[in-house]
């Protein structure tokens, strides 16, 4: 289900198509459920085109494409400083989407500007709060979803899940943020950006046989780690790109997010042509195909850093357990097992989400359950099915893939979240039972999808996922690995294979898209290791406190590990010197590397603060989760040596020091108190800008938009 904002004309009339208008009548929009521009809504590549124009003279050198669509988008290009990963850019997004797990904090904010009107297009998506139980029919009778795709080449979106990247697929810089970013941009207020850096993915040969879009992706984290990609957004180029399909880049975009990358995206080329055409957008490709110059990078563009991979030698892989980047060839992965003890039968294989999804990856993993149903063979482990979209479950609904994988055994989800974020009443197991899963997920950190910690979680392809599921193994090969028949005699696998795009046509479903009306005005602890957003405020039965800051906090922290104990939600109270809550007192986190990982998640930010959390001490942060702490008043910081972290035990009391000094770039002074009643003093880091500490000094970021508007 879509709600859409009503919004500002004048915001919309700057995106103009100079050859012709792009219009989508509410029909036409009601007829598929992917969706495209607003009827009123139409693209200005001339504006973008001289911006990019203004800024490359300024820079007297060649553009990345990443680079061509931020330039295009900044407010004031003439006089916008611009240094790669030092600079704060002030941009004019095109679009603001939402999710509704993380809309109502964002709506309840913006409601508090007083603004009556959203700036931009800004639309709520519900598909995080469907529980995926029994089946999709019976889920969906509990609420009705759609998944929506706004993208277009060049375009610059923001949207509250870290998941927007996909459209990184149709050629636009598609970024996820926290609510109180795209508060920013819903009241006219341009939306900052730390200009970031451009790592290049050269992209070389061509993808055959059982080698996928996610197995490119696989290889870059594997490469870059879950935190190689921060500050940076990851720009695909080379020959091998149009081996991809267009639904295939955005598998690789969407998953950029697990290396840390601000965004991922393609150049426009005739795959991206071909699904706008499939999905009723041909005015839109019409209008792109004239500007490929301004949707791709200039010849001699210079990337910070350079991955070569090539498709042809490129291995089907599988990542895991426990995070995104643990990168396996499938060729290795079984001895690999056995050497560190990971449980081999799988006990259920999950593809889909919005990961995963397409028709093509449908296809694909129907045609590998095709061939296992002709020899008699069923899944030996379970297996759920996810559509992407109330699109995407239609029409494999009427080509017949989805009744290949319910007869192999498949239980066809709704078209939600699901499992993916937790979201999964699991009954085949008991909590702490160790146990494999393999998805076609994006994540699968400690109790992501079952919220049970001993849970072994592996991403993969979602054809890999349809033949490791039939096999019920996890080391198995289906390149050179056999399968038995059930009448005992031994067959291979042949490479799967799957339509891009429908003969027919998609089948736009059930239509659920709300329109919004036309007169809007009556509608009113020290944490050891990998710390995600999961681990600080958990998803799943959660979720359903989302609008209920008081009740939602109960979840904060409480899937970290205490490094005074190891133990994950069992933290002393420093003022008891019991083990469990303590009283509202100011306090602070002490964390590890790279923390905030993971899904744009508000909460993360909004319950320490709520909780009497004055600061974040940690090695690194996550992007996204430094950008909503500074939004809530929460000072982010980083130890300016990285083993200081070790000085700092949970007995300690610290206090930071020159906070009405603060300035950017001037470090601050943290004192450590310890228990013995020694001090001594280490220097914390930080990156406000002149403007962000006006929201620390204000409270929030909210509170300084009120003082403002005052």
């Amino acid at each position: 289900m879509a709600y859409v904002f009503r919004h500002s004309k004048r915001a919309l009339n700057s995106l103009t198509c100079p050859s012709r208008y792009i219009h989508t009548s509410p029909a036409a929009a009601q007829k598929v459920a992917m969706s495209r521009l607003e009827p009123d809504q139409h693209i200005d590549y001339d504006r973008i085109a001289q911006r990019v124009d203004v800024v490359k003279n300024r820079l007297s050198r060649p553009l990345t494409l990443s680079e061509k669509i931020l330039y295009g988008h900044i407010d004031d290009p003439k006089n916008q400083e611009i240094v790669r990963g030092e600079s704060y850019l002030r941009l004019r997004p095109d679009r603001v989407a939402m999710q509704d797990a993380t809309a109502q904090m964002a709506l309840l904010q913006f409601i508090s500007s007083g603004l009556p009107r959203v700036a931009v297009p800004s639309t709520v998506h519900c598909d995080h709060l469907i529980e995926a139980q029994i089946g999709g029919e019976k889920d969906l009778a509990r609420a009705k979803i759609i998944l929506e795709n706004y993208a277009f080449p060049g375009a610059l979106i923001i949207g509250t899940d870290s998941h927007t990247p996909n459209g990184g697929g149709l050629g636009g810089l598609c970024i996820g943020v926290g609510g109180a970013d795209a508060v920013d941009v819903m009241a006219d207020i341009p939306w900052e950006l730390k200009c970031p850096k451009v790592i290049g993915v050269n992209l070389t040969g061509k993808m055959s046989g059982w080698t996928s879009p996610k197995d490119v992706i696989l290889k870059v984290a594997g490469i870059l780690t879950v935190k190689g990609g921060t500050g940076a957004i990851v720009e695909y180029y080379g020959p091998g790109v149009d081996s991809i399909s267009c639904t295939g880049m955005g598998t690789i975009c969407n998953m950029g997010a697990e290396i840390g990358a601000t965004t991922s995206v393609f150049p426009y080329n005739y795959r991206m042509q071909d699904y706008l055409n499939a999905t009723n957008r041909k005015d839109i490709a019409d209008c792109a195909n004239q500007y490929k110059n301004l949707l791709s990078a200039d010849k001699g563009a210079k990337y910070d850093q350079v991955i070569n991979i090539n498709l042809d030698t490129l291995e089907p892989s599988v990542n895991g357990p426990f995070t995104p980047d643990l990168y396996h060839p499938i060729s290795s992965l079984r001895q690999t097992a056995i050497d560190n003890d990971w449980p081999l039968d799988i006990k259920v294989g999950l593809i889909g989400s919005c990961t995963n999804s397409s028709y093509e990856d449908m296809g694909r993993s129907a045609s590998i359950a095709k061939q296992a149903l002709a020899k008699g063979v069923k899944s030996k482990a379970a297996f759920t099915i996810t559509p992407g979209s109330e699109q995407i479950r239609a029409t494999i609904e009427r080509d017949g893939q989805a009744a290949a994988l319910r007869e192999i055994g498949g239980v066809v989800l709704a078209n939600a979240c699901g499992p993916c974020i937790g979201q999964w009443d699991r009954k085949d197991v008991k909590k702490g039972e160790k146990n494999t899963i393999v998805t076609s997920y994006n994540r699968n950190f400690t109790g992501r999808n079952d919220a049970n910690p001993a849970t072994h979680a592996f991403v993969t392809s979602p054809e890999l996922v349809t033949a490791m599921a039939i096999a019920g193994d996890l080391g198995f090969n289906p390149e050179v690995d056999e399968l038995t028949a059930a009448d005992g005699s031994k067959f291979k696998l042949e490479s799967p294979f799957g339509d891009e795009l429908p003969a027919s046509g998609f089948d736009p479903g059930q239509n659920t898209f709300q329109a919004p009306p036309a007169d809007g005005s009556g509608v009113s602890v020290k944490a050891k290791g990998k710390c995600t957003t999961d681990h600080i405020s958990a998803a799943g039965q959660w979720l359903k406190y989302r609008g209920h800051l008081d009740n939602i906090a109960n979840n904060l922290l409480i899937g970290a590990v205490n490094a005074e104990n190891g133990e994950i939600n069992n933290v002393r109270n420093q003022l008891t010197n019991e083990f469990g809550t303590s009283k509202n007192t100011p306090w602070v986190v002490i964390g590890d590397e790279n923390y905030g990982e993971g899904s744009s998640r508000e909460h993360a930010a909004l319950e320490p603060r709520h909780l009497g959390g004055r600061a974040i001490i940690v090695k690194s942060f996550a992007r996204i989760h430094e950008t909503n702490l500074k939004k809530q008043g929460m000072l982010p910081l980083t130890f300016a040596n990285p083993a200081d972290y070790d000085k700092i035990q949970p007995s300690d009391r610290i206090s930071l020091l020159g906070l009405n000094d603060l300035a950017p770039g001037k470090p601050l002074t943290c004192e450590i108190k310890h228990a013995d009643g020694k001090k001594e003093t280490i220097q914390l880091n930080h990156t406000f800008n002149e403007g962000q500490i006006t929201w620390f000094r204000a409270g929030s970021a909210l509170n300084r938009m009120a003082e403002l508007r005052k």
